[in-house]
């Protein structure tokens, strides 16, 4: 296969990978999350990173077989031989962005984890307060009203 076939492959799927990055993140800022939405784009992120990943090795081994580093200068050499180097740059354009994204999307699926641990967390300690013991009675509440809720 050729150097520009395959950049143009790889540029296909980073394109793909965007795309459901962007879909995820969409699912993130909503109030209710849909759990079986996130979960079917993990999956098929997973297999589009293989994908991804199958292709690269592919272009790594055809730079290797025309003889050149096994480097970025040695794939950037490659394209600019190969009259694919607006091709090899758009790739690495793409690679960047879809980088970037995977990052916002990890902080986000941080803080969307945090608070809900906070919520839970919360809704536990007001659990506690209201327990009612073997006899049936709640346990003692101090007089004092909790303005903070």
């Amino acid at each position: 296969m050729s150097l520009a076939r395959l950049l143009s492959d790889q540029q296909q799927r980073l394109e793909e990978l965007t795309a459901l990055l962007s879909r995820e993140q969409t699912l993130l800022t909503q109030g209710d999350i849909d759990g079986e939405a996130l979960a079917s784009l993990a999956v098929d992120k997973q297999i589009l990173l293989t994908e991804i990943e199958r292709i690269e090795t592919l272009r790594r081994n055809v730079q290797k077989r025309l003889g050149y580093e096994e480097n970025a200068s040695g794939a950037r050499a490659a394209a600019s031989d190969a009259k694919c180097l607006d091709a090899w740059e758009a790739l690495l354009a793409k690679s960047e962005r879809a980088a970037r994204m995977n990052e916002l999307t990890g902080q986000m699926l941080s803080l969307r984890m945090k608070h809900n641990q906070e919520m839970l967390n919360y809704i536990r300690q007001i659990a506690e307060k209201t327990l009612y013991k073997p006899n049936g009675r709640t346990g003692a509440q101090s007089g004092r009203i909790n303005a903070s809720a």
